[in-house]
């Protein structure tokens, strides 16, 4: 988390290899990766984190427009709730819980009537009350697209916030002198494409080091240790994701979240895999590739450093220890509600149902996911306006869960109606005076 990314989460998954989010989705939570987002983590990589998911984006601090007219620009097909399979057999409380936390007066996502709606559902109590009000406060729309869906969760590892014999690899804060690069500031002849720069002493901006240099000392000296890791794989994999848990030597945890990066690209590594013959795309699990690395020591500086992509990270405080990593909509994710989309196509606090067979037992068959799911997080793998990543929670098991999945998915966006229905929607999820964005 975000998550979202920091090139970041997820793991047991498996890359597939073309190109990332790195969710390969197997995806580490956490603000983590950029807008664009991963918090952006992808292609093939089934990997999630490895590849598919990408680094999650970093929690955002704006308002987020009213979702009056426009909550998706993708292109969409009317429908009924009634072509919905598996919409009535949902837990559509779990999902007013999800979406509520968007009704505030700081976030200012939906109309006041509709909040004001979903809160007395909510007090109701009811599975009913909550599948109405959402039948009658939003017309579904099919996405005229392809769908994909790969998972992430938010990973836990050891670590010391000194150095010592065992913990030799750290996780850098951001620099102060890394800023943003725009127009207004662009040096003349830096890349159009590189977001970040680092202030100079005479107050110009200059490239970042990339992985391999910062891996070399570049940035050694500075004092931006914020914790230390026993294995660099480990390190990496907290990029991959953007946010982790950290269990302490001396006792405690705490949270790291992205905070910023290089801006250089972001390369899956499990690609050397394939690249060599060792394994063929959509085959290489965070498993098999952690497994090659071990067996394979002196590959792993090169293979890393393949990414020149850099993470940035902060201790996350503002979170309680019981809630999930902070997603790119500036809110806790949901384990199981909470879905990273292409922020481009979809605003945050979007209602999104989506459908597909996962596998999330070990050893089991692809079975029915049918759920409605709240976008709130991003990636830089996640692009397109049936892309989707799935936010499983936090630790091993749901790191298994969110490794497995790599698969097609339909999705049906819920968008805010002018005016509740009066009676039964079954024959036709969007009346007359259903928004038409996204159409």
């Amino acid at each position: 988390m975000a998550r979202s990314a920091p090139e970041a989460s997820r793991r047991a998954a498996r890359i597939c290899a073309p190109r990332i989010p790195f969710r390969i989705s197997i995806r580490v939570a956490g603000p983590a990766c950029r807008p664009v987002r991963a918090a952006g983590r992808c292609l093939c990589l089934a990997l999630a984190l490895w590849s598919l998911s990408g680094t999650h984006a970093p929690a955002s601090t704006k308002r987020v427009p009213v979702m009056t007219s426009a909550p998706t620009t993708a292109p969409t097909t009317a429908v009924a709730f009634s072509d919905l399979s598996g919409w009535t057999a949902d837990d559509h409380r779990a999902a007013l819980s999800a979406l509520l936390r968007h009704c505030t007066a700081e976030r200012e996502v939906f109309a006041p009537a509709l909040c004001e709606a979903g809160h007395a559902a909510s007090s109701a109590g009811t599975p009913d009350a909550a599948r109405r009000f959402f039948e009658d406060w939003f017309a579904p729309h099919r996405v005229a697209a392809d769908g994909f869906l790969t998972g992430y969760f938010e990973p836990e590892f050891r670590g010391s916030r000194t150095r010592d014999a065992t913990h030799r690899t750290p996780l850098l804060m951001r620099p102060d002198a890394l800023v943003a690069v725009t127009d207004a500031n662009r040096p003349a002849g830096f890349p159009k494409d590189h977001a970040f720069a680092l202030r100079t002493s005479d107050g110009g901006l200059e490239m970042p080091p990339d992985r391999g240099a910062i891996m070399d000392g570049a940035l050694d000296g500075q004092g931006l240790e914020l914790v230390w890791l026993a294995d660099p794989v480990d390190a990496f994999y907290i990029h991959v994701q953007g946010s982790a848990r950290i269990r302490l030597a001396d006792g405690g945890s705490m949270r790291v979240g992205y905070a910023g990066k290089t801006g250089h690209p972001y390369t899956a590594i499990g690609r050397v895999m394939i690249e060599r013959g060792l394994a063929e795309p959509g085959t290489v699990t965070m498993d098999v590739l952690r497994d090659w690395l071990a067996a394979n020591p002196g590959e792993v500086d090169g293979v890393l450093r393949r990414n020149r992509s850099y993470i940035f990270f902060r201790e996350v405080t503002e979170v309680g220890p019981d809630e999930g990593p902070v997603g790119a909509a500036g809110l806790p994710l949901v384990a199981g509600r909470s879905l990273a989309v292409d922020a481009g196509h979809h605003a945050y606090g979007t209602p999104i149902f989506v459908s597909a067979r996962l596998p999330l037992a070990d050893g089991t068959d692809a079975r029915p996911f049918n759920r409605l799911m709240i976008a709130e997080d991003t990636g830089s793998a996640i692009v397109g306006p049936a892309r989707g990543d799935v936010f499983f929670g936090s630790g091993a098991l749901a790191g298994a869960m969110a490794g497995r999945i790599q698969h097609p998915a339909e999705m049906v966006v819920l968008l805010p109606r002018a005016t509740p229905v009066d009676g039964p929607v079954d024959a036709g999820g969007a009346g007359a005076d259903a928004p038409e964005a996204g159409r």
